[in-house]
């Protein structure tokens, strides 16, 4: 039909037909025009519009992750700050509601309570009570009362803070002799810790414990002694740490090479403010990091979060466990890369990916459900073997379900990561989990290791209290103190050992050594200590009768 449109037969070239044809071919041209350019058209709109809905899908996505994000924001910042007793971090509602109720505090009923604690060791003050005067005569007959000879006693436990000056009264003495030299000799002065000090030794222990055990600021303290009658200069108090801070340097030395030596540590790091200018260094964060072992405890103090603050502490050889969170400066430490230091990771961190993919995306909350409970019987049948007597019958069967539940996750999680479906939240999620499976899963042939490093991160909330009553160290020797305390402290405790008994040892040693370290500081480190030593140095001058029964 377009042929004989096109090419018409011929025609008299004068007749209507012919120029009625000639129309239709150009009316015809033009709309072959039209056409191919609304076809274009169609063409480009319908590639936008396939654009349009690839990028509706990405924003989608990026909508989906951002409400996710805020969700997990609002609990991170609104929600709990502590895991303990919360069954699946509140996701489990029906297991939550299906629960026993929680215990009330206090004793519990049906349960035997404790026994009194035994006080006779502490020192006794007598004060006698009597009738008054007008008491004492029969309410009868009127005639006086005679005292029995004897008393009916009873005792309650009293807490007195005295503040006193110390007056040495030097004795003099005068020769008698005709000997050559002074005629007149005076007894010598007491040692002081700090040469031409005003404050005694018990002072100076005093403001250590108050600032480093029960994280007071300095202000608090001087304001506490002021309602005792006792005036103190903030200045003076902080030149008196300046002097002291290097008399603890030989103690941290020797308790940093112990820790050195151990074969198993917990590791971690918090931010702590130093407030200095650093060469090279933006703000005032530093990290305070801490290191312990099987019987010490080390914190380090450095401006930079970075692997050689750990790789510094750790000689070059050193072998071992490291039990630390997935922070990726252990990763990168030279020991570990050689082989030396094993990484054997936290089971609680891997819980809190699959909490946080339960709260931040509610659609996937039974997925992550199923995994936290897994991840509940793990720790179940870790404390049942934990609870077995080893190379027993029942330890070898505990042993044996563990490694099989162990399995069950492994064979889980590969077969959910081999899904193409799975959802980008759970894939990484799992991916994190493969990745640490080898540190993960060390605890089960060695009975040293725990699930999770709670023990380490437990050691920085004395510090993490301290920095938010008093934020930090106004300068480098105040953060070197702190980092020394905070390391004596610690392991003073895994000893036993009351502070304060120690503090006022070692420093009276210091004093008798004009100020100075004493010669044989070797004496005073917990492990050197003899048995007799470490008794009367303990946190009770007698062991507390506790029944363990409850």
């Amino acid at each position: 039909m377009d042929v004989l449109l096109l090419e018409p037969p011929e025609v008299c070239e004068s007749s209507g037909l012919h120029r009625l044809l000639s129309e239709l071919r150009e009316e015809i041209a033009g709309l072959r025009g039209e056409v191919s350019a609304l076809r274009c058209e169609v063409g480009y709109w319908k590639s936008r519009h396939a654009d349009a809905v690839q990028r509706n899908v990405k924003l989608e996505q990026e909508l989906v992750t951002a409400r996710a994000e805020i969700r997990q924001l609002k609990a991170d910042r609104f929600g709990k700050q502590s895991e303990k007793q919360d069954r699946s971090n509140q996701l489990d509602e029906a297991a939550a509601a299906d629960a026993p109720p929680p215990k009330r505090r206090g004793q519990q009923p049906n349960r035997r309570g404790p026994a009194r604690r035994d006080y006779t060791h502490l020192p006794v003050k007598e004060e006698f009570l009597e009738l008054p005067r007008e008491d004492c005569v029969c309410d009868g007959c009127g005639k006086p009362l005679k005292e029995a000879g004897d008393t009916e006693d009873s005792e309650q436990v009293e807490v007195e803070i005295t503040v006193f000056r110390r007056r040495y009264r030097r004795r003099r003495y005068r020769r008698t002799c005709d000997c050559p030299g002074p005629r007149t000799l005076t007894a010598p002065p007491p040692p002081k810790l700090i040469p031409k000090g005003r404050y005694g030794l018990s002072l100076w222990v005093h403001v250590l414990l108050e600032k480093f055990s029960a994280q007071r600021p300095i202000q608090r303290t001087i304001e506490q002694l002021r309602w005792h009658g006792l005036e103190l200069a903030p200045g003076t108090i902080a030149s008196g740490l300046e002097t002291i801070e290097p008399l603890l340097g030989p103690i941290y030395a020797a308790l940093r090479e112990r820790n050195q030596a151990s074969g198993y540590h917990q590791a971690d790091e918090t931010r702590w403010s130093v407030f200095v200018e650093k060469v090279g260094k933006t703000g005032y964060r530093w990290w305070l990091w801490v290191f312990a072992g099987e019987d010490s405890v080390v914190y380090l103090l450095d401006p930079s979060r970075s692997r050689h603050v750990p790789q510094g502490h750790f000689p070059k050889d050193a072998s071992g466990v490291l039990m630390v969170d997935r922070y990726s400066a252990y990763k990168a430490m030279q020991q570990v890369k050689d082989g030396g230091l094993r990484l054997a990771f936290c089971w609680a961190h891997v819980r809190r990916d699959f909490v946080r993919v339960g709260k931040a995306y509610p659609e996937l909350k039974a997925w992550a459900l199923a995994w936290l409970r897994m991840i509940r019987e793990l720790y179940r049948l870790y404390r049942a073997r934990r609870n077995c007597p080893p190379e027993s019958a029942a330890y070898q069967s505990a042993d044996a379900t563990l490694r099989a539940h162990l399995l069950v996750m492994q064979q889980q999680r590969d077969s959910e990561l081999a899904e193409a479906k799975l959802r980008p939240p759970c894939r990484k999620a799992l991916t994190s989990l493969a990745e640490h499976w080898s540190g993960l899963t060390l605890f089960l042939d060695d009975p040293r290791i725990p699930l999770d490093n709670n023990y380490g991160e437990r050691l920085m909330r004395n510090p993490a209290l301290g920095r938010k009553n008093y934020y930090g160290s106004g300068a480098e020797w105040a953060g070197r103190l702190a980092m020394m305390m905070f390391s004596i402290l610690a392991t003073l405790k895994l000893w036993n050992i009351n502070p304060r008994l120690w503090l006022q040892a070692y420093l009276q040693a210091c004093a008798e050594a004009g100020g100075k370290p004493p010669p044989d500081v070797e004496s005073f480190l917990p492990w050197n200590l003899s048995d007799d030593q470490r008794a009367a140095w303990a946190h009770c001058s007698q062991p507390t009768n506790r029944d363990n029964s409850s």
